[in-house]
């Protein structure tokens, strides 16, 4: 017997109640300015409101160290604190309206996350042939990524990415089923997010080679249509966002600038323990898993960074040590996360490989498969390209993007499971449910309420 329709939706919509209060307890109790680099992002927006409205002016270097990212993720803090300084009484304009743009960008994001995930959940709607959207799979292993949490509560372009990600697999399965014939507002539709996605943050980038990878494999029928389909909406995309990128170039020398010199890829610009975990990287991880303890190791790092909170910015922010709750045994707890998270990775990455294999007719499917393989080689290049000693760069929150599209085509076998052995599908249900609860206080922040409003 099914985990019974009516129970299925009850714990659909106990998630989605908890998650609701996850996003209101964070808004509260977390602001913006603990996240990470929160500083110069801040500048980034107070430089932008200077001009706004009469003018759209970005920083350069000497304005701050995120002058590389792309502005869409800090115009609507840079519009609060236009509106707020045209409201308060203040000696101090930028200074106080910084609370006030921070909790505005923190609503937005968070209602942005939870339409991506309606659209997601649309998606698979569609594609499983389903006729309810209420996709349990689906929720209950995006849900469980502690790393959503902390990124939608910071001032950051990522909430962006996810946002029109969505909307761009929409659309690929979409005009997959109409073997790309596609009318001149499809592509125009397409070109506008395209442009968002480049305008939210460089990462994004990382989703379009698989497009250009795509065409040149045997599974697209008609390449003529393909062609009319994507490059006059990479044309639209560029026309919308290239300029970004070629005043970055002009400004700094490069498309894809930075805030450190790149060395000349190699793999030995990282030494051995950054590719290989070692015994004691292994032993904190599910010891206590909490910085500086696995020192620039990338699989360990990634993996506590993306479960728990490896970096503290929830937990015990390096500039506020003596104010974050917990602090004794937030490590001890973290450490149980992790390890109860080796079945929930393993499990996710097992079904993730058996829908590739099940569905890879599907371009839609084949496209995500490219995608996380080229996010991920993508990001290791940066971190390679780019090293730093105490592997500040390795968050999860860079790389969000490929934890999403994992889940998302696990989620596809997962909820094939539900017709193919019902009892196994009801257990991991209940599994991923208990997981859930137990970690729990990775979604939520540690600080006190209202401490920096």
């Amino acid at each position: 017997m099914n985990i019974i329709p009516k129970l299925e939706r009850l714990i659909f919509f106990l998630i989605t109640s908890s998650v609701g209060y996850i996003l209101i307890y964070n808004f509260y109790h977390y602001s913006p300015i603990l996240g990470y680099d929160a500083e110069a992002h801040y500048t980034y927006v107070d430089y932008i409101s200077r001009y706004l409205p009469r003018s759209i002016k970005l920083p350069t270097s000497l304005d701050t160290r995120e002058f590389f990212n792309p502005p869409l993720g800090y115009f609507i803090p840079a519009i609060s604190q236009v509106v707020c300084r045209n409201i308060i009484e203040s000696e101090n304009f930028l200074r106080d309206c910084r609370p006030v743009y921070g909790s505005i960008a923190q609503i937005f994001q968070s209602l942005m996350y939870i339409i991506t995930i309606y659209i997601n959940l649309l998606t698979l709607k569609m594609f499983n042939n389903s006729k309810s959207i209420l996709n349990l799979s689906y929720l209950i292993m995006v849900s469980l990524l502690a790393v959503n949490y902390r990124t939608i509560s910071m001032i950051r372009g990522e909430p962006y990415i996810l946002f029109f990600m969505s909307i761009f697999l929409y659309l690929i399965f979409k005009i997959e089923n109409q073997d790309f014939v596609t009318q001149k507002k499809d592509i125009l539709f397409l070109g506008l997010i395209i442009a968002g996605i480049a305008l939210s943050r460089q990462w994004g980038f990382l989703l379009f080679p698989p497009l250009i990878i795509m065409l040149f494999t045997k599974n697209i029928k008609n390449k003529i249509n393909y062609l009319k389909t994507w490059v006059p909406s990479a044309l639209i995309g560029f026309l919308l966002s290239g300029w970004f990128y070629i005043n970055l170039y002009i400004k700094s020398g490069s498309f894809t600038a930075f805030n450190m010199e790149s060395s000349k890829f190699s793999i030995f610009n990282q030494p051995l323990g950054f590719y290989i975990p070692t015994s004691e990287n292994l032993r904190y991880l599910f010891y206590k898993p909490i910085r500086p303890h696995l020192d620039n190791q990338f699989i360990t790092t990634l993996f506590a960074d993306l479960w728990g909170d490896y970096w503290g910015y929830f937990s015990f922010t390096s500039g506020y040590l003596s104010i974050g709750r917990d602090q004794l045994a937030i490590g001890d707890y973290f450490a149980r996360v992790n390890i109860i998270s080796i079945f929930t990775t393993l499990f996710i990455l097992t079904l993730y490989v058996i829908s590739y294999r099940k569905n890879k007719q599907s371009f839609l499917v084949r496209y995500i498969n490219l995608a996380v393989i080229v996010s991920f080689v993508g990001y290791i290049v940066f971190l390679i390209s780019y090293p730093v000693g105490n592997g500040d760069t390795i968050k999860a929150t860079y790389i969000i993007q490929m934890f999403h599209l994992i889940v998302f085509l696990a989620s596809i076998k997962f909820e094939k499971l539900k017709s193919e052995n019902l009892k196994i599908y009801n257990l991991i249900i209940f599994a991923f449910l208990i997981i859930y609860i137990h970690n729990f206080e990775t979604f939520l922040s540690h600080f006190p309420a209202t401490l920096f409003n």
